[in-house]
């Protein structure tokens, strides 16, 4: 679709899709400068609102949409996003786009355009970054009750060392190999991958057999420019802008009521998510027995049953 076709639409662009097309709970709504538009869904309905922030960066939607079994039926209202340059939104070739500062300002600019206030913003993975930013630099603004922060730590540092022990956890052989592909530099080395989709994210990222096809989708789908800009070439090695990020320090500032999810086999470390709940004033911690990464499908029951009577409690 070009920019050219966006501007024959008429009415009210946000609610039509880039063609003008009304599609149920569906609207776009327009970032950066209003250059671009994101795609945003919204399911269900309910005085409680929950902005869902996905992982990467550079993921889709996609591997959320378990949420939708959940949250609806408790009369909550959810609103699905795909971040600039992911899913359905607009993908710019503009890699000044990538960067954690222009992601937080996007989702001011959606939280604006869905009209949302007094919601709760729930990031997993990398949406988790965004959940504690947004959260030190908008709590004041009168419009966010509430955070969940589902699979994430505050420090790049904290991950790392983290992922690294799981790596560490590989046969000889295989822990050799990688090793030696990643002091080359060899990123596409189809082997490194080869080890990580069959050694390693079965055990951290998500512990179902067969993966649930949503996940499966999500990876086909990643954009990996953003990935290798922010995060860069490897789960285990960060060279991307993200590198050094931390907010351990400023966890005492934020003062809304907040949920930290954790899990017992994720690549972040479920001690580390004990100790942000017992640092953020108003925090609360769950860490899923039995689930990794993506513990609302391999810990399922666990995960919606706390989250659940987390975002009740707030009505």
């Amino acid at each position: 679709m070009t920019e050219s076709t966006r501007t024959t639409v008429t009415g009210d662009v946000d609610s039509l899709n880039p063609c003008g097309i009304r599609i149920a709970g569906i609207k776009w709504i327009s970032v950066a400068g209003a250059k671009y538009k994101v795609w945003t869904k919204k399911m269900g309905s309910g005085s409680l609102k929950v902005l869902l922030l996905h992982g990467g960066p550079g993921f889709p939607h996609d591997y959320l949409e378990c949420f939708e079994s959940f949250l609806p039926e408790a009369g909550i209202e959810m609103y699905y996003y795909d971040q600039l340059g992911c899913g359905n939104s607009d993908k710019p070739e503009d890699s000044s786009l990538w960067n954690l500062e222009r992601y937080l300002e996007e989702v001011e600019e959606v939280r604006k355009g869905l009209g949302l206030t007094d919601f709760i913003l729930l990031g997993h993975s990398w949406g988790g970054i965004l959940t504690m930013e947004y959260a030190l630099k908008h709590q004041n603004d009168g419009h966010l009750k509430a955070i969940v922060v589902s699979n994430m730590v505050a420090s790049i540092e904290s991950f790392l060392r983290r992922v690294n022990e799981w790596k560490d956890t590989l046969p000889p052989d295989l822990l050799q190999k990688v090793n030696q592909i990643e002091a080359a530099g060899d990123w596409e080395n189809p082997e490194y991958e080869r080890i990580m989709m069959d050694e390693i994210y079965p055990t951290v990222i998500c512990r179902n057999t067969p993966w649930p096809e949503p996940v499966t989708r999500s990876f086909r789908l990643v954009n990996q420019d953003i990935y290798v800009q922010m995060q860069g070439h490897s789960e285990f090695v960060v060279t991307g802008n993200m590198k050094g990020w931390d907010v351990w320090d400023s966890l005492p500032n934020i003062r809304l009521k907040s949920l930290i999810i954790g899990a017992e086999y994720d690549e972040m470390d479920p001690e580390d998510c004990k100790k942000m709940a017992q640092i953020i004033p108003n925090g609360e911690v769950v860490v899923c027995p039995g689930g990794s990464h993506m513990c609302f499908y391999d810990a399922q029951d666990h995960y919606f049953k706390y989250l659940l009577a987390f975002l009740q409690s707030l009505s």
